[in-house]
């Protein structure tokens, strides 16, 4: 079998004998009914929870309307979900001028102007206020959350006459899903309120797939609602970016219609682990680091039996790509480590060194990357320059009837084992 995985902009292959493949996981995703555009245009026409945005806009007549976007490492199909959301805004009378894209950089860096044009495209850049959030500076506070934690985030988010939140819903690894809330924390938060959230993370109650009672879901949602989001755009895509769903309206009620259709299609069951899985981020901007790679590391992890080996495909071409999580990995001398000092101390970006030597106590990780062999060293994963340089290092050492799952685009699916492997 040829297993060809997307690797930054291109892909990278190798041949594995058929009677060692023991499944190929996709979410069950079904084919777009009508093309992106068309959806977004009607799920704007009828949103659900909420009065139509352009009526909302008439009654409001809002002098300040702020769009919060996605930054680049989400590949968002905004080409898709703006124009008609910006048209929808001004049917209802708001002046160009008057609206701003707010970009939701969370902690990591603001765009560039090449960012903005690849993400948003030409037109809108030349016509539309972009700026980037900054988690440091240009901020408000708007009191304390029922924990007592500040809640402070963008000055322009916070005193927006009307306030719209774009995104993409979809598995996240410690918030359940991605989407809705999650624009206003982390995306437009200051970075204590962001640190204070993300080391919730070690809550088992904040995992893949789980909002209901999941403490981090309640924090983000508790934000959002203290801010004033009137109004969401979130769409559910396929792996190469079509948009299989668009949701608008209540923030509430409009993405949990978006998470009950990635429950459907993105829960897949096994009925035990391999010792191998090769899993793919999907390529560009999804793998431009190791700190956004580790998202489909940590969704494959529970395919991999204790002992096995998980190869993640992931280009980095931005090397680790951020200064805390580097430097955390540079301090350490081993897992336990950064365990260890997670355990005393939660610094932003610490908390994806944790979420990768977590997972390190009970397997091995080969990165296949751009990166130099002594950089995949420092975060203790196994360097290989090839797809099939990693197959021949992670089946070294297995005799007998070993077997492999590949997931191409693992970061998109939750993996539930039926049956655990018995000690």
């Amino acid at each position: 079998m040829l297993v060809r995985l997307a690797y930054g902009k291109t892909h990278q292959e190798v041949e594995i004998p058929d009677d060692r493949v023991k499944a190929i996981l996709r979410g069950q995703d079904p084919e777009p009914a009508v093309d992106g555009l068309e959806m977004v245009r009607s799920c704007l026409k009828k949103p659900i929870g909420s009065e139509r945005l352009r009526d909302m806009v008439r009654k409001r007549r809002p002098r300040s309307v702020v769009v919060i976007v996605n930054d680049i490492t989400r590949p968002t199909p905004y080409r898709e979900m703006l124009p008609p959301l910006l048209e929808e805004i001004e049917e209802g009378g708001a002046d160009r001028e008057a609206i701003t894209l707010v970009v939701a950089t969370g902690i990591h860096r603001g765009h560039t102007h090449e960012d903005n044009l690849y993400v948003f495209g030409r037109e809108i850049c030349d016509s539309y206020r972009i700026i980037n959030h900054d988690c440091d500076k240009h901020l408000v506070s708007l009191g304390y959350l029922a924990n007592g934690w500040e809640l402070e985030v963008n000055r322009e988010v916070a005193e927006a006459d009307l306030l719209i939140a774009t995104g993409l819903v979809g598995l996240h690894y410690f918030a359940g899903y991605s989407g809705g809330r999650k624009s206003v924390l982390p995306g437009v938060a200051s970075r204590s309120l962001i640190s204070r959230s993300h080391a919730m993370m070690t809550d088992p109650r904040a995992c893949l797939g789980n909002y209901e009672d999941n403490p981090v879901h309640l924090v983000m949602t508790e934000a959002a609602n203290r801010v004033g989001v009137d109004f969401i755009l979130n769409v559910v895509a396929t792996p190469d970016k079509r948009i299989e769903l668009a949701v608008a309206g209540d923030m509430e009620k409009a993405w949990l219609e978006a998470v009950r259709f990635c429950e459907a299609a993105r829960i897949v069951e096994l009925d035990e682990p391999a010792e191998i899985v090769i899993a793919g981020c999907g390529g560009y901007p999804k793998d431009i680091n190791l700190y956004q790679a580790q998202k489909a590391l940590d969704a494959a992890a529970p395919a991999v039996k204790d002992g096995g080996a998980v190869i993640l495909v992931a280009e980095c071409t931005e090397g680790l790509g951020e200064a805390v999580f580097e430097r955390w990995l540079d301090e350490a001398s081993s897992p336990a480590d950064v365990m260890e000092r997670f355990s005393r101390e939660f610094e932003l970006g610490g908390h994806k060194a944790f979420a990768i030597c977590r997972l390190l106590e009970r397997m091995r990780v080969i990165l296949v990357s751009r990166m130099p062999a002594w950089k995949a060293e420092k975060a203790f994963l196994i360097p290989a320059g090839s797809l099939e340089e990693a197959w021949h290092l992670a089946i070294d050492g297995h005799r007998g009837d070993f077997k492999t799952i590949i997931i191409p685009e693992a970061a998109n699916l939750g993996i539930k084992i039926k049956r655990r492997e018995r000690a």
